[in-house]
């Protein structure tokens, strides 16, 4: 009669068989899991031996290895995937926003500027005035290596990072990085790794011009507090409020600057105003609204509101406005007026007091329109009016060679000569007379 025992059945039995024989007497228990190794190897041997798909391994026991042999079986078995856990960070920020300068704005040929990011402390440590902005990589424009911020910025705190640039002298698309420097030199930046560096990106087009200077025309504005019109310029002081002109203003910081300013302070009254409307402009694509923003120096209760204003067929509308506090810092503002060309618009500066006016005397910095190109020069203006024809040019009509020249109306050389007229009359007479 022909066995069904399958070889690896008696394998089996004969190696439980050897571990009976082999068991040390006594009650103690024996190891579960050497023993359950012990059969998991023999298993895995036999199914080698014999051509057998290889087994997937058990969690909590280790691989078998066959004999004579370095290699372990593969694990098969799939871990568990866990949620992830975002580590903290000492120093790490977020970008929130950029307060001048968006990606792609148009700046002149070598042309200061100043590019301002607002980023949000995410880390868990606090940014001392130890910390730095540097530069990384990309174009420089000019800017500094390093530096260091004004303040202390806190976990979730935010701060507006300000970095002076130079446009290149030549046309282009440029880009600079940059990142932030702990006490210890470490770098860092942004993004879930906070190593991701912010930037500025620009694009040069060319030349520019002031194409209208709020300084230089500011007494053409109507200025009004109230709706009630105030002289130009003002007085120094006065309670109803007033405008003047600075030639070196000083500002916040106590930095006297070689631009001219405007000085603006609203009426002595709670939520105090004074608006300057100027002359209407005709607007075109490009046009950009400059400033510098800040209170006067030693204004030290100085709390106002900056806002531009515009007037377009009878409507007034806001612009743009900026909130001051006499803190030591200023503001830059760099305004594109593409949405307006094409359109004759009355621009209007206001301040006022935010609550009660204490000494809110607020500083405009060279107020200007800035136009990309060349400013059109006098010959190219005059040729156009002034052609040499004598219905319009103006040099022909009061030259005094030609109207006043006495040599042509009074000489009486050519009228009032008697030589050839009397003598002849006068000796022809008596000829006619017979001899006796």
């Amino acid at each position: 009669m022909k066995s069904n025992i399958s070889p690896l059945t008696f394998l089996i039995v004969l190696f439980l068989v050897q571990l009976a024989c082999n068991a040390p007497a006594g009650d103690e228990t024996p190891d579960t899991f050497a023993t359950l190794n012990g059969l998991y190897t023999a298993s895995a041997l036999t199914q080698e031996a014999s051509g057998a798909q290889a087994f997937t391994a058990t969690p909590g026991l280790p691989l078998p290895t066959a004999a004579g042999s370095e290699t372990s079986i593969a694990l098969t078995n799939t871990a568990i995937p866990s949620s992830p856990i975002t580590a903290s960070r000492c120093d790490a920020a977020a970008f929130l926003s950029d307060v001048t300068y968006a990606d792609g704005s148009l700046v002149a040929r070598n042309s200061t500027f100043v590019k301002i990011w607002r980023i949000q402390n995410t880390g868990t440590c606090t940014w001392t005035r130890s910390y730095s902005i540097v530069f990384s990589g990309g174009d420089a424009m000019n800017g500094p290596a390093a530096t260091s911020l004004k303040k202390n910025v806190g976990p979730g705190e935010t701060i507006d990072l300000p970095v002076t640039l130079t446009s290149p002298n030549k046309d282009g698309h440029y880009r600079g990085y940059w990142k932030l420097r702990n006490a210890a030199g470490a770098l860092f930046g942004i993004g879930n790794l906070a190593d991701t560096a912010f930037w500025v990106d620009i694009k040069v087009t060319g030349p520019s011009y002031i194409a209208y200077s709020f300084v230089n025309n500011y007494c053409n504005a109507n200025w009004e507090n109230n709706n009630v019109t105030l002289p130009c310029p003002g007085s120094d002081g006065a309670s109803e409020g007033y405008v003047l002109k600075l030639n070196t203003p000083v500002m916040e910081n106590g930095s006297a600057e070689d631009e001219p300013g405007l000085l603006t302070a609203p009426k002595d009254s709670n939520n105090g105003m004074i608006t300057g409307q100027f002359p209407s402009f005709a607007v075109l694509a490009g046009d950009r609204f400059r400033t510098l923003v800040n209170c006067q120096y030693n204004s030290k209760k100085c709390d106002v509101i900056f806002r531009l204003d515009y007037k377009i067929n009878g409507q007034v509308k806001t612009l743009a406005s900026w909130h001051e506090i006499y803190e030591g810092q200023f503001y830059p503002v760099d305004l594109d007026l593409s949405s307006l060309a094409g359109q004759s618009v009355k621009f209007i500066l206001v301040v006022h007091s935010n609550g009660p006016q204490n000494n809110d005397n607020a500083i405009w910095l060279n107020p200007h329109i800035l136009r990309q190109g060349i400013i059109p020069t006098s010959t190219s203006t005059f040729t156009s009016t002034f052609t040499p024809t004598i219905t319009s040019t103006s040099t022909i009509t009061f030259t005094p060679t030609v109207t006043f020249t006495p040599t042509i109306t009074f000489t009486p050389t050519s009228t009032f000569t008697p030589t050839d007229t009397t003598t002849s009359t006068l000796t022809t007479t008596p000829t006619d007379t017979p001899t006796p």
